[in-house]
């Protein structure tokens, strides 16, 4: 049962990293000193980093659906704004 906690702690770590990656990578495309190929790269790899975000929170969010109604996940509502794709 080791295990599951340090799998946890590195979907955690992977959410943080990613995030803390992307917060970097926007600050750096908002100085505009990069070039036209340069900006296309950091845009392609933010779109990246976004994504994994995004999955990250979902799993979460399904883990607290899990735990808050183990019998019936499906009939959980969804986390205000989630329906409307709103982060």
């Amino acid at each position: 049962m080791a295990k599951k906690p340090a799998a946890e702690t590195s979907a955690v770590a992977d959410f943080e990293t990613s995030l803390d990656q992307l917060e970097q990578l926007v600050e750096k495309m908002e100085h505009g000193e990069m070039s036209l190929e340069e900006s296309l790269a950091a845009y392609e790899r933010g779109v990246g980093l976004y994504r994994r975000c995004q999955q990250a929170l979902e799993q979460a969010e399904l883990r607290v659906r899990l735990l808050t109604d183990p019998d019936a996940p499906d009939k959980a509502e969804p986390f205000p704004g989630a329906a409307d794709g709103d982060a």
